[in-house]
């Protein structure tokens, strides 16, 4: 097999994933502020709020105004999220919850990187394939990246919110490319998702790679 010029990777649950569930870290953050919920509850709550929302773009949005953006379409989430579970009204001030919340998210504590991910990133940096993600996480992601001592190992970063589409669109693809000036046949991309990452980068004309992992929600925070 012909060695790629260029190797591209989804960020959650590819490279890292969320320690535990999503829904204990909302139920820990919740219980600081006086709300006691259940996080398998939680859990399921969000998923569903997360699947009836539409993908987080902002085609319409300035740079400077994408960081609001991104942590307005999360507040609705997990608003949803604590409506469904009948908690939403136990909430003095919800916004000053879900800004601790939200900024949790952006550090490394709720995260861990799968075993299999550094040892395959050094051999890939040590044959000379560049690196990037493409990725429909928001603009925390490069916080989250530096937390866990990752960004080191990659070129490019290519994030849905920031370009306008998300996977499995084939156009956030086309935008990761031509960061590298390279050709779709010449790049792999590596994915949890089937829909996102397979569908998505073969759509584009990337070999598409998709990964199983045991710990992980379904398509992307």
């Amino acid at each position: 097999m012909q060695q790629p010029k260029v190797i591209f990777l989804d960020a959650v649950g590819t490279l890292f994933g969320v320690r535990g569930s999503v829904g204990e870290v909302y139920s820990a953050i919740a219980a600081e502020f006086g709300v006691q919920v259940q996080a398998e509850a939680l859990n399921d709550a969000f998923l569903q709020a997360f699947a009836a929302f539409e993908p987080a773009v902002f085609p319409g949005a300035t740079s400077e105004e994408i960081p609001y953006c991104e942590f307005q379409w999360w507040q609705m989430v997990a608003e949803r999220t604590f409506y469904q579970v009948g908690a939403f009204e136990q909430f003095t001030n919800f916004t000053e919850f879900f800004d601790e919340l939200y900024q949790h998210f952006a550090t490394a504590e709720p995260w861990f990187i799968y075993p299999d991910v550094l040892p395959a990133l050094e051999q890939w940096r040590r044959i000379g394939i560049q690196l990037g993600i493409v990725s429909n996480f928001d603009s925390r992601l490069n916080h989250v990246l530096d937390a866990l001592k990752l960004r080191e190992f990659f070129t490019s970063i290519t994030i849905s919110t920031q370009i306008g589409v998300a996977k499995p669109d084939p156009q956030i693809f086309t935008a990761a490319l031509e960061k590298h000036y390279c050709d779709a046949k010449d790049a792999w991309h590596i994915g949890d998702s089937f829909r996102q990452d397979y569908e998505g980068a073969r759509a584009a004309g990337l070999r598409a790679i998709l990964i199983e992992r045991t710990s992980q929600i379904p398509g992307e925070l």
